[in-house]
């Protein structure tokens, strides 16, 4: 129908729009955040954008999800505001006739959401656990920064360097504090550089000296040097050995089906549900009122998205410990949203309209009163 394909192109061009708007935003958020980590040594600063370019797309099910609400409530409303849909009730037609074409819309967003849900978003949560653990196991090199204490990879020694010269090849004024074996000791000196000895590498220190104490004594030795040499870690190469929830695939969760499993099934499955049903509530809470003005449904969709999207990490946290059976919660939360969109809509297709028994008792009265 003709109505049905300029609805639908209607609700791309709506979606669309909001789509770019909240994937600014998010993208804005999660620069913000992500450079906050790596100011707090999470991330290498140069791998920023990369990992931003993972958050936004682990983000992106839940970013659909509400551009998908907000266009399907925002173009209804905007149909019942130009008395658009007087014109499609006249011709016989209710409120459950837009079901078709709303879904023919939809369809492939929801094959979208549960792709990204089930197979995206725990590849992308890999691949940021995955810089994560190559950064913390960086070696000594790679973490020395100018100006600044750092630590090494196994923390029994503290690097300064006041500066470096191009290249990060060498450097003045260096500082080294050690803690091995029983061992303290504080070496400086006045310049540095390094060197890459058969198959190892060396920080070669020129005219420094050297302090020395044991755990066990409290005699201080002091050497002067003109040039020594300290190995220095290289880069740990191994495999990350720990592997979040959040990054183990669908069918690893599904296999194994423990209680931290399946909270996770839950959220992934939870943003496809919730993308179906957002469609099916925003169609039954679609139209106009005068006195609350414009921007009501806009208000009751971020309302509605915010509740159920919590009931979606708090049920998470309720399966992983225990609390709620994983069926018992999937019926409750998304057969319940299902169920109530559904009466919503029903109630508006038929016109359905509830009588208080309040005001026959308060007719009732008043007739008394006169009689």
């Amino acid at each position: 129908m003709l109505f049905h394909s300029s609805l639908r192109k209607e609700l791309a061009r709506s979606f669309g729009a909001t789509l770019v708007v909240m994937v600014t935003v998010v993208m804005t958020m999660t620069l913000i955040r992500t450079l906050g980590e790596a100011s707090r040594g999470n991330f290498n600063p140069s791998d920023v954008m990369i990992v931003m370019g993972y958050t936004v797309l682990s983000d992106m099910p839940t970013i659909l999800s509400l551009s998908l609400f907000v266009a399907v409530l925002s173009v209804l409303t905007r149909m019942f505001r130009d008395s658009e849909m007087v014109i499609w009730f006249g011709s016989g037609r209710g409120l459950m006739a837009l079901i078709k074409p709303l879904v023919r819309f939809s369809w492939p967003i929801w094959v979208i959401v549960f792709a990204l849900a089930f197979f995206i978003l725990p590849w992308a949560f890999g691949r940021i656990e995955d810089y994560r653990d190559k950064y913390e196991k960086r070696g000594d090199l790679a973490r020395i920064e100018p100006g600044q204490f750092q630590e090494s990879s196994n923390g029994d020694r503290v690097f300064f360097i006041e500066k470096n010269s191009t290249g990060a090849l060498s450097g003045s004024n260096v500082f080294i504090a050690t803690h091995d074996h029983g061992k303290e000791t504080i070496t400086s000196a006045q310049s540095g550089k390094i060197e890459t000895i058969g198959s190892d590498r060396f920080l070669l220190l020129q005219n420094g000296q050297r302090l020395e104490q044991s755990a066990d004594k409290r005699d201080l030795s002091m050497s002067v040097y003109g040039t020594y040499g300290v190995r220095v870690g290289a880069d740990d190469q191994s495999a990350r050995s720990y592997v979040p929830t959040r990054a183990l695939s669908s069918l690893d969760l599904l296999k194994n089906p423990v209680n931290q499993h399946l909270s996770e099934l839950t959220w992934r499955a939870g943003l496809t549900l919730a993308a179906i049903n957002f469609v099916f509530i925003g169609l039954g809470a679609a139209g106009v009122n005068p006195r609350v003005g414009r921007s009501a449904n806009l208000g009751f969709a971020f309302l509605a998205f915010v509740v159920y999207f919590n009931l979606l990490v708090l049920g998470k946290s309720w399966i992983e410990t225990g609390q709620v059976h994983f069926a018992v919660y999937m019926v409750a939360l998304h057969g319940g949203a299902f169920v109530l969109g559904m009466l919503l809509l029903a109630k508006r297709h038929n016109n359905w309209v509830l009588h208080w028994p309040r005001k026959k008792k308060t007719a009732a009265l008043a007739a008394k009163d006169g009689a």
